[in-house]
């Protein structure tokens, strides 16, 4: 029996049994990896550049873009190192802190998806007024209230499970630092502690997923009383990416930190981490300019001045 001031690191999961398919998986790791440092790296760097796309709705993308470079760099290049060293081992502060900065990461990009309904909701619902309700310093104000509340979030949860004693080894059922599979080593479970913190981070989230819904409600109803078939066209173009994403991550978060432990199995938790700790990040930048011409052109423009650059090297 130990407990966990005598653990000085945890043993992560690795994804394969034999060393040709640890290969395998990292060069899929740093394949899928590169992919989203690009697509978020050009899709932060053309917002940033681009006067055109100086907006609301682009600046709450930059931050969605952000989030999702750091949360993928989160989890990958660990996973990846592991894979090629053959190793499982991550050290304890490194454990702490890859949970706390996941978690805050997660948090933070829920919170900023439920802003960005509402800037969907003022541009549909409300357009005469959008400057006006989304000036600079709000959009700002909101983004890091989104930021602010994930490391409240994250902070909170990472002390309460670091505080608990370890007593059932330090083998971690997944291939990365995750609350519910630290708290499976616990000797110990407070109840009413824990059961304070999962009430008020439910309610927080219950509320965001209720402000989205109903935002969504409002949008659908003003879209479909629009006289025109291009301006539905418009608005379902801009509605329907938002969307998805937010489909994606509540139906993977729930699904994760709500599904009976009967029906758990490493398999499942390990397709699930990625599904909403790998796919998001790698895709979401598809999502988004895939039906915007703007944030297309800005990126074409901003693809061609670097190779005009580089050839004038």
């Amino acid at each position: 029996m130990s407990n966990s001031s005598s653990i000085s690191e945890f043993l992560l999961l690795l994804l394969a049994d034999t060393r040709q398919l640890q290969l395998l998986n990292f060069w899929l790791l740093l394949g899928i990896y590169l992919a989203a440092l690009l697509s978020n790296g050009l899709i932060s760097t053309a917002v940033a550049c681009d006067q055109r796309l100086h907006t609301p709705m682009y600046f709450f993308l930059l931050n969605l873009a952000l989030l999702d470079l750091s949360c993928i760099s989160t989890t990958l290049p660990k996973a990846m190192a592991n894979a090629l060293w053959d190793t499982r081992a991550i050290s304890y502060t490194g454990c702490a802190a890859q949970l706390f900065v996941f978690s805050f990461l997660l948090s933070a990009e829920f919170y900023l998806l439920t802003v960005m309904s509402y800037d969907r909701y003022i541009a549909i619902c409300k357009p005469l007024h959008y400057g006006t309700l989304l000036d600079g310093r709000t959009c700002a104000s909101m983004a890091a209230a989104a930021w602010g509340t994930g490391v409240l979030n994250s902070l909170m949860h990472t002390a309460n499970t670091f505080s608990l004693p370890l007593c059932r080894g330090n083998a971690v059922d997944q291939f990365f630092c995750e609350i519910p599979h630290i708290l499976k080593l616990s000797c110990s479970y407070p109840y009413l502690r824990n059961l304070g913190l999962m009430t008020l981070s439910a309610s927080l989230f219950f509320g965001c997923f209720v402000f989205i819904l109903l935002s969504y409600v409002q949008i659908f109803r003003a879209v479909l009383r629009m006289p025109s078939v291009q301006g539905r066209h418009k608005a379902f173009s801009t509605c329907l990416p938002h969307l998805a994403v937010v489909s994606l991550c509540i139906s993977t978060g729930f699904f994760t930190y709500l599904k009976p432990q009967s029906t758990s199995s490493p398999a499942m938790d390990v397709s699930v981490a990625v599904l909403y700790a790998v796919v998001p990040p790698a895709v979401n930048p598809l999502i988004y300019s895939v039906r915007n011409q703007a944030l297309k052109d800005a990126i074409w423009k901003l693809i061609k001045d670097v190779f005009y650059l580089y050839g004038n090297c």
